[in-house]
């Protein structure tokens, strides 16, 4: 098949004809499928069911340096909890406190008492400052966005490359005192599955920021997400902030949320000593300590960096079919000219980009035809797209015979949106 800017008018209504009739007949199934959230589905989380049966005997109630852990108190977390996190992230323990079953609390947290208190090297708390900014890679994840936004921040998009942010970009950007941070999700990213090269990583460790507060908020939420063993690396963002004497600058985050249970995980938060130890002068005062048997049946089941990594190829074997089956889909749009989508080694997207204009097209066919995307816009600050282009595609959670059913509707929708606008022009 030519690209389909390639075809004269008359041709390009035939093919219209041709997919909206196979449309048609999808469209008349009533179908209500959903691929608009990145969660696992039933069978992914029924790997994990053993982990609950690790409720304890009260001789095994006791953490390793003999907290109980039924009671109250230990608010960074179990000396256990902190080295498996440790293995498995490859983040120094003294780095590392330990929360309770969501990461993104506690980046609301961190930055709500940023707004409160202040960070390190703050002159004054960030509330009592005028025109705040903060730095959004684009597309990315809604929820970051919405965060900064909901506090106040001026979001600034930065577009993502298939190496990480454009960082000439961020350099320029950050030299404005008023910029006081960035979101970063560094491994797979939301949406794309694009991992930050080795320069990115060391770029925004050691550049120059005019705000002497300004924080990486370095979201590492997918980072033994593989679907294969040979998946992405990544270089260490704190030995590489501390080689420039930056090692402030960064707090960063992951969880348990998608190796084990979304809503009944461990989540963490890591930082320089100097920054947890001043978080914890605030944390004392939030909270008694959190869900510690949660950290112990968690440590128990797994023991150790093998054990997960063991544990995420099983979900991988899930996971990648389901991204193979999406991809074999999009694979009926090569040459075609109309759209291009990233393949990533690991994480939980795809991100597909159609012809300019066409994305909320594309999300109204697919919602006529009983299948739901994730909200066009979403992946941009204030959900506005400004080329209309960008899809965030979720397969995760359905049923493999839903995923095939939910993408081939989704490559007819692109032609049909396609089609509709060469001919318009």
């Amino acid at each position: 098949m030519r690209k389909y800017t390639e075809l004269t008018k008359a041709e390009l209504e035939k093919e219209y004809s041709k997919i909206k009739a196979e449309y048609d007949k999808y469209k008349a199934m009533e179908l209500k499928l959903d691929l608009s959230r990145g969660k696992p589905n039933s069978d992914q989380l029924d790997i994990s069911l053993p982990l609950l049966s690790e409720a304890r005997p009260r001789e095994k109630c006791f953490s390793e340096n003999g907290v109980d852990c039924r009671n109250y108190g230990v608010l960074d977390g179990i000396p256990e909890m902190k080295r498996l996190f440790s293995e498995v992230l490859g983040v120094k323990e003294e780095y590392i406190a330990v929360g309770g079953n969501s990461s993104l609390q506690l980046m609301y947290d961190t930055l709500a008492r940023a707004m409160l208190f202040g960070v390190l090297g703050s002159e004054k708390p960030w509330c009592r400052e005028e025109g705040l900014k903060w730095i959004c890679v684009t597309p990315g994840y809604d929820r970051h966005f919405k965060m900064t936004e909901y506090l106040g921040f001026e979001l600034l998009s930065v577009p993502m490359t298939p190496t990480g942010p454009d960082m000439d970009l961020v350099e320029k950007l950050v030299l404005d005192p008023k910029v006081k941070g960035i979101w970063c999700v560094p491994k797979y990213s939301n949406p794309t599955g694009n991992t930050y090269s080795d320069e990115t990583v060391r770029r925004l460790a050691k550049m120059k920021c005019a705000a002497p507060d300004f924080r990486i908020m370095w979201d590492n939420a997918y980072a033994v997400h593989d679907l294969g063993e040979e998946g992405d690396s990544l270089l260490d963002i704190f030995a590489e902030a501390e080689k420039y004497g930056n090692l402030d600058r960064i707090f960063y985050f992951s969880s348990t949320s998608k190796i084990t249970f979304p809503g009944a995980g461990v989540a963490m938060m890591a930082a320089s000593p100097a920054n947890l130890k001043q978080i914890e002068t605030y944390l004392g005062v939030q909270t008694i300590g959190y869900d510690k048997l949660n950290q112990l049946r968690h440590t128990a089941y797994f023991g150790n960096a093998a054990a997960v990594h063991k544990h995420m190829m099983r979900l991988a074997e899930f996971i990648g079919e389901k991204f193979k089956i999406t991809l074999d889909s999009l694979s009926t749009l090569e040459g075609l000219g109309i759209a291009e989508w990233t393949k990533p080694r690991g994480g939980y997207f795809i991100s597909l980009n159609v012809l300019d204009g066409c994305a909320r097209r594309v999300y109204q066919l697919m919602k006529e035809a009983g299948v739901t995307l994730t909200s066009v816009g979403a992946t941009f600050p204030y959900g506005i797209d400004p080329r209309d282009e960008n899809l965030r595609i979720a397969p995760t959670y359905p049923a493999n015979d839903e995923i095939k059913l939910a993408t081939t509707i989704l490559a007819l929708a692109v032609r049909l949106a396609a089609i509709e606008k060469l001919l318009a022009a």
